[in-house]
């Protein structure tokens, strides 16, 4: 079985639309996937239906509310195989997430000499809530080694990994290079050393299945948007152990147990709802969740195959065009990282802009990759389910324009 590319782009209102008197090619699903038809209608239902906060009133419709909300809880459990839905925390995004376990865990269990681990092709949200930690703690923030090619191995893990190593903040797979990294076996590794490793798995989540259990994961952040689904909503995963012992970052309404004011001091509810404060973001994890059954209904194994078609197909076509410099041939993934000589790709974007074709163009949110990569910064196209070849064609018409445009002098 095969995705039905032309049946699942019907799902996608937004497609049908036209920039510059041209149909619109989207190619910067990395960034943000578009939104299926799906995701809008249960959103919508949420709030024709059921309008109403969650946990707190005893009328229908909060209560259908709750349901809604803590079904969307279940959803995501099942989603990133996790043992039990309160190891599920929604937060307003990846960065969020990712924030939430660096002030929560790592400003109260860091100390000076202690070492944190991490990549030069983090996402700023994986790297920069450590480096605070480590400016504000005193731990060492270490970079383990890549390959020649950009990839984390779990050989240059073991090379700088130590007794005083106490986290891993690493990502899944490269918002710019689409390479996977190997975190199963660099859990087994941490762990022989009783650290623990925190995944941005922001880019991983819309492209393959994720299992916690298997992987050994102490954290894992998603975000709703690059999933197909709205934007504001995201998933802290953490092992419950972990969660329960950690403090809250905010406080508020529903997180509490009970409030005292002598010297006492308040209490906590346990995990997910400690780190719940205030009203969530009800619609979002609803939305969330049908994008989630949206991608596990057309199968794993479909959409993957689907990607690397188009993988194949946009690196061979990229590759005959004379000054095309492509950073990453061997991406795992859907994700194409290129420029063209002598043009920056600002420039570049402008000419795919000006023939409604979508491309990323910029730093990608990962300056210390494209110092490694020794670039001011980079083109990048993305693949999502709804990604067809006549739009990888028509990246390439973009892309010979653009060589007419700036002087074909290659």
């Amino acid at each position: 079985m095969s995705l039905d590319v032309n049946k699942i782009r019907e799902e996608f209102e937004i497609l049908g639309e036209s920039v510059n008197g041209h149909s619109l090619v989207y190619l910067d699903s990395a960034a943000t996937a578009l939104k299926p038809k799906v995701v809008l209608e249960a959103m919508d239902k949420y709030y024709k239906k059921a309008s109403a906060n969650v946990h707190r009133g005893v009328y229908k419709i909060s209560n259908d509310a709750t349901c809604m909300y803590e079904d969307a809880r279940k959803t995501a459990a099942i989603f990133l195989g996790a043992k039990s839905e309160n190891e599920i925390v929604f937060t307003k995004g990846v960065t969020a997430a990712l924030n939430m376990v660096a002030l929560s865990y790592g400003l109260h269990n860091l100390k000076p000499g202690d070492e944190i681990l991490t990549t030069e092709l983090e996402h700023h949200s994986s790297f920069l809530p450590w480096q605070n930690v480590g400016k504000i703690t005193g731990a060492t923030v270490k970079f383990i080694p890549l390959t020649k090619e950009g990839r984390v191995t779990v050989e240059n893990v073991a090379s700088v990994l130590t007794e005083n190593t106490k986290v891993i903040a690493l990502n899944h797979i490269s918002n710019v290079m689409g390479y996977i990294s190997p975190i199963k076996e660099i859990c087994e590794l941490a762990h022989q050393k009783n650290a623990i490793v925190v995944v941005d798995a922001a880019q991983s989540a819309p492209h393959i299945p994720i299992d916690v259990q298997e992987l050994d994961v102490d954290f894992l952040a998603i975000t709703g948007h690059k999933i197909y689904g709205p934007t504001g909503i995201g998933v802290l995963y953490g092992k419950l152990d972990l969660l329960n012992n950690m403090e809250p970052v905010e406080f508020g309404g529903e997180m509490i147990d009970e409030v005292d004011i002598s010297d006492k001091g308040s209490t906590f509810k346990d995990a997910p709802f400690r780190f719940e404060a205030g009203t969530p973001p009800i619609a979002g994890a609803i939305g969330l969740a049908a994008a989630m059954n949206y991608l596990m209904d057309l199968g794993w194994d479909n959409i993957r195959a689907h990607e690397l078609e188009l993988r194949d197909y946009a690196l061979a076509e990229l590759s005959k065009i004379d000054g095309i410099t492509i950073f990453n041939p061997t991406a795992d993934t859907g994700i194409i990282s290129f420029n063209m000589k002598d043009v920056h790709p600002h420039d570049m974007a402008s000419v795919y802009d000006f023939n409604g074709i979508c491309v990323r163009a910029g730093q990608h949110c990962a300056q210390p990759l494209m110092n490694f990569l020794c670039q001011s910064s980079t083109l990048r196209a993305s693949c999502g389910i709804y990604t067809t070849k006549s739009d990888i064609d028509a990246l390439i018409r973009g892309t010979l324009e653009g060589k007419r445009v700036f002087g074909d002098e290659f």
